[in-house]
């Protein structure tokens, strides 16, 4: 928590950048600060716009709920600033795609999505690598408060399901069990050294002074989200990159100099360093993927297509042949995927709601009957390499109204999400009467969830 005259000297500044941009006509306003960081009047109107691009209903008035969600927001990456904590590259690469698909999905087209939110998809891809950074460093910080004080006996979710009126017990969506095997393309030797002569014909420009990185990554790299900011990262530690990437980066000590090419599960890359600070560091990268050609992708395609007419004549089952795939995640649990989505109910188990799957993956698996084994599809990784792909449909459980003996996990879930819910809201309250905030007088008039923001 920042002095009171710091306080009072950060107000007078946000009062003022209020008054020079109202001057330059700028439609803006600081409306919140919590702790040292302020909340504009144009971050509440850029959330209202992507909640109704993304299909959400907007519950209440989103000019009192909203804001009050980003202060709740701040007061827990605060903390996360205090606990040193960091989020991987691959956490956040996951979730990119998958709010690309939701938009375009919810919107209709790529087009329409870039119409609406009035940015290209890179420029959007990189704001959501920050949003999704955000998110994860709060969910560390929430189970970090909640780790030791929510945990529940069987009696305790006996009795609570026990205690819930017929007409309320919650009703469990289809969920669904998939096993996976994976084939990469193989990427030729001539694709491979047809890149790397492209980043060291780079590297030779830069070095000489003919080319600016910067130019070069906007036109050249295939990372979309930095390419539109001169292949400029942020700030990362050592841990949140990839650790190939990571050794190269923090190996670098003159800015003016390019790596050497660097390989990671992304493609190749060169870097260059921007600044450190402390045991993070900044650095900008022109990253190229190899192609494949459709050569390549036939000959996966065949390959997989062999291997399901031998699993379907008895040659060997599916469970023998994942030994195979390429998936190291699931390889040694015979290709059995885990669900890594945000819905707690279901997240770290093997089962599956049809919007948590891959959905390359969930296209082929609602059509499927339990044991089918699917013809080979293409579908794109986290780290957008593309791969060939068959599933076998382990199990399938229809929607149904809970039950303690089929529901017991899911149930647990509901009581620990309550359990986790009430210390968090606590923690909240604690945390609102020992930080600073100031709201605008004319934002105060709601009816906020938690006490004490106006003080």
């Amino acid at each position: 928590m920042i002095k009171r005259t710091s306080k009072l000297i950060l107000l007078f500044f946000l009062l003022a950048a209020n008054s020079i941009s109202a001057q330059d006509n700028v439609i803006d306003q600081v409306i919140w600060v919590v702790g040292d960081e302020a909340i504009l009047k144009s971050d509440i109107e850029q959330v209202r716009i992507e909640m109704l691009a993304r299909g959400e209903r907007l519950n209440g008035d989103p000019y009192c709920f909203i804001p009050e969600q980003l202060a709740v927001q701040k007061l827990f990456l605060d903390q996360a600033k205090i606990d040193s904590i960091t989020v991987t590259n691959a956490d956040i690469s996951r979730q990119v795609s998958y709010y690309e698909n939701m938009y375009i999905s919810n919107m209709g087209s790529k087009e329409k999505v870039e119409e609406y939110l009035k940015a290209p998809m890179a420029k959007l891809r990189e704001e959501w690598r920050e949003d999704i950074r955000n998110n994860y460093m709060v969910e560390q910080v929430q189970d970090n408060i909640t780790k030791d004080k929510v945990k529940l006996t069987p009696s305790e979710v006996r009795r609570y399901y026990s205690q819930l009126p017929q007409d309320s017990l919650p009703y469990m969506p289809t969920t669904v069990e998939v096993q996976i095997i994976t084939h990469e393309p193989v990427v030729p030797l001539d694709e491979v050294n047809r890149i790397k002569a492209r980043l060291r014909e780079y590297s030779e420009k830069i070095q000489s002074g003919k080319e600016d990185f910067s130019t070069l990554a906007i036109i050249h790299s295939d990372d979309t989200g930095s390419a539109l900011n001169g292949g400029e990262l942020p700030f990362y530690g050592r841990a949140e990159l990839d650790p190939s990437f990571a050794n190269m980066a923090f190996s670098l000590n003159d800015p003016t100099k390019v790596s050497n090419i660097v390989e990671t599960e992304f493609g190749y890359h060169i870097i260059q360093l921007v600044e450190r600070r402390g045991d993070r560091i900044k650095v900008r990268h022109i990253l190229l993927r190899p192609k494949i050609a459709d050569k390549e992708r036939k000959e996966a395609t065949n390959r997989m297509d062999s291997l399901v007419r031998d699993i379907r004549a008895e040659k060997f089952t599916f469970e023998e042949a994942t030994v195979l795939s390429a998936d190291e995640d699931t390889r040694a649990n015979n290709g059995l995927m885990v669900n890594k989505s945000e819905s707690r109910s279901y997240s770290g188990t093997s089962r599956f709601r049809m919007e948590d799957l891959p959905p390359e993956v969930s296209k082929v698996v609602d059509k499927m009957k339990v044991n089918e084994i699917s013809e080979p599809f293409l579908m794109k990784l986290s780290n957008e390499k593309e791969v060939v792909a068959i599933v076998k449909l382990r199990s399938r459980t229809e929607g149904h109204v809970a039950n303690i003996s089929d529901d017991y996990q899911a149930l647990k879930a509901i009581v620990e999400q309550r359990k986790r819910q009430e210390v968090l809201s606590k923690w909240v309250k604690d945390k609102i009467n020992s930080t600073y905030i100031y709201i605008d007088k004319n934002w105060m008039n709601c009816d906020f969830k938690y006490e004490g923001w106006v003080k």
